[in-house]
């Protein structure tokens, strides 16, 4: 018996995320990782360009943040009381790095410190109602667990990716499209006095690259400021990959919580909520504060060694450089490769992040513009290029990644099994089995 089918005996489904169950993929078994790279059981080498949905912006076991997590553990471990002073550390630094930071704190995952988030907001404010925008995911919790990748005929109305949410939960957020200046004034307009909080990535990551306007962002915290809502910026995929700042750093806009998580720690299980000082100073890790907050392992000291040493190497080396320059060359020699196969396609992305959609037209702006996406073309040419050993996820709309790890030969190489799997894919036809290749779709029809 393989080990893949060992765990299909004692893990649902074999893995232990939904999103890591990939049509033709399902006996894939990961056996080791390094920098730009990763092995499968069967000695398969992979150049990777999923990265975890992003995390290891650094690359796989980095050899800095290893050795800093190996120190720590030599030391100190988990007691689960007081405060470490790598804690004290790690949260000076993001309090000054982090626009919007004035207080901290760490939690384990980045759907933990998007709960926190909206929870918090309620608290403040005495309201019910919670923004969000389709096509931006914001973790597993209930009263944004909506509205990400959705069915053409599910836009518009609710449509949860789960089973087992209470109806009235989900009537209490309103899921308008993103980069819509009107909708936004409109919904203030009309439920203001009630929005307890207006969460978004600032770019929609989950559904590939969305870039934000100006006027967009402008008008969020202009709409939050007058109505005395909260404006969360869950930067869980854009703080630190795109900038040390966040992307509100980038932006000019500084929201009133922000929440991180992935490349904070180089793939170590860390997040982080901060913000307004009045607003952090409600959690219950202050005696006395209204809106409790508790995690066994949030600051364990493996984690926060990470973070210190993912944030020391980020601050001292030209990490963002290499990766932005990287990711120039891939969206310019994908546009070329695109233009000379005459597929219509755009590609887009930030700095290290890159995606192609194939489809016709500008660079999409909101969710509706992606609907027009092939889907069996995009899922497609990936699976073709797993063959190839190189491994860009192959589920619908996902975004591909860079890391420091990568390098010019790294993106020749992309290049040219991208060029081999497109024309393959154009020839033989795209994927036909669809059905589970679009993840975080509605579970209720």
């Amino acid at each position: 018996m393989t080990l893949a089918e060992r765990a299909r005996r004692v893990i649902p489904g074999g893995v232990n995320s939904g999103q890591r169950s990939i049509p033709g993929l399902t006996d894939l078994v990961i056996a080791r990782t390094e920098g730009s790279r990763f092995w499968d059981t069967t000695g398969r080498e992979f150049t990777d360009y999923h990265a975890a949905f992003g995390p290891p912006l650094l690359g796989h076991n980095d050899p800095d943040v290893a050795a800093a997590v190996s120190a720590a553990r030599a030391s100190i471990g988990l007691t689960g009381v007081a405060v470490t002073e790598g804690e004290v550390t790690l949260a000076e630094q993001l309090v000054e790095l982090v626009p919007s930071m004035e207080k901290v704190l760490l939690t384990s995952t980045g759907s933990e410190a998007t709960f926190h988030a909206l929870r918090l907001a309620r608290a403040a404010t005495g309201r019910r109602l919670v923004v969000k925008f389709q096509g931006c995911y914001h973790g597993w919790h209930d009263s944004v667990s909506l509205n990400v990748i959705s069915a053409p005929e599910r836009v518009g109305r609710p449509d949860p990716t789960s089973a087992g949410i209470l109806p009235e939960v989900l009537a209490a957020t309103l899921v308008l499209r993103f980069n819509d200046v009107a909708a936004v004034r409109q919904t203030f307009a009309d439920h203001g006095p009630d929005i307890a909080a207006v969460i978004l990535e600032p770019v929609p990551h989950n559904v590939g690259a969305l870039l934000p306007t100006d006027a967009f962002l402008r008008t969020l915290r202009e709409e939050c400021t007058k109505a005395g809502s909260v404006l969360v910026f869950d930067e869980v995929i854009t703080g630190f990959r795109h900038a040390l700042g966040g992307y509100q750093s980038l932006a000019g806009v500084t929201p009133d919580l922000t929440t991180l998580g992935k490349a904070i720690a180089n793939g170590a299980p860390v997040g982080a909520i901060g913000g307004r000082a009045d607003l952090m100073d409600l959690f219950s890790s202050r005696p006395g504060g209204p809106v409790f907050f508790a995690g066994t392992y949030n600051g364990h000291p493996d984690v926060v060694a990470a973070a210190l040493a993912t944030v020391r190497k980020l601050r001292e080396e030209p990490v963002h450089e290499h990766v932005f320059r990287l990711g120039d060359r891939v969206r310019a020699g994908l546009t070329e490769l695109y233009r000379t196969l005459d597929v219509p396609a755009v590609v887009t992305g930030y700095g290290s992040v890159f995606v192609s959609y194939f489809m016709s037209g500008p660079q999409p702006r909101s969710y509706d513009d992606l609907l027009a996406n092939d889907t069996a073309l995009f899922v497609g040419y990936r699976r073709r290029l797993v063959d190839q050993g190189v491994f860009e996820l192959p589920l619908n709309l996902k975004r591909s990644h860079l890391s420091y790890a990568h390098t010019d030969a790294d993106v020749d190489r992309l290049l040219e099994a991208t060029e081999t799997a497109v024309r393959h894919t154009l020839t033989e036809g795209g994927a036909e089995d669809l059905e589970n290749a679009t993840t975080m779709g509605g579970a209720v029809r």
